[in-house]
Formats: C-alpha cells, structure tokens, sequence
C-alpha cells in the first residue's frame, strides 16, 4: 500500500477530488497548511502598501491506496491539479505497512474499502 500525500493550491481541491473519486479512491483526508517552496512566498498590495506574504495557503490531501492504484491516484492528481504556474504543488509518496479499520478491526486493504 502507499500513502500518497498531495501539496495543492486551495482552488483546485474540488478537481482533484472529483479526480481522485473518478480514479477509485474512496477516501481522503484534508487539511488546510501553509508554506513556501521555489517562489518564496508572494508579494501582495494593501491599500497602497506592499507588503511580503512569507507562507502562502496551500490544501494538503492524504490517501492511503493499494500498490496497483497509485500510479492512477497520482496521474489524477496531477491532472487536477496543474495550472502551469509556480506553486502547483508536490505529490509526497510513502510505503504503508500496516492499516487497520478501528470500528471492525479490519487490516490492511480490506480496511481501506
């Protein structure tokens, strides 16, 4: 199993859910974070005043899917989540030894259905 951790602007979480619904991942989790990466955060204006934002909003979407869906997973995402623009994000991918469902005691890939 793999743990697929996606780094996305906010506007796009709607596509890449509907993405990854599409795709066969029936759940996610998702959070709101900030940070920089390349671009090192944004200048903005305020009445006149520029000012430095030093982390900017971004959506952090977590998924724990089997081995032969990942590469499916991830091609969604990207797909959804693309603008061509610095700042798109990043896709962060980990082993998973172990899952257990809490209310059966289900495990491993019988628990992530």
């Amino acid at each position: 199993m793999k743990e697929i951790t996606a780094v996305i602007q906010p506007i796009r979480l709607g596509p890449v859910r509907d993405a990854l619904s599409s795709a066969g991942v029936h759940g996610m989790t998702v959070t709101d974070a900030r940070g920089f990466g390349s671009q090192g955060g944004s200048k903005d204006t305020y009445r006149g005043i520029e000012y430095r934002v030093e982390y900017v909003p971004k959506t952090r979407i977590d998924v724990v899917v089997p081995d032969d869906l990942a590469e499916t997973a991830i091609e969604a995402i990207i797909g959804a989540a693309r603008t061509g623009s610095v700042g798109d994000g990043k896709i962060f991918v980990r082993e998973v030894a172990e899952v257990y469902r809490i209310r059966t005691s289900e495990r491993d890939e019988i628990a992530l259905s």
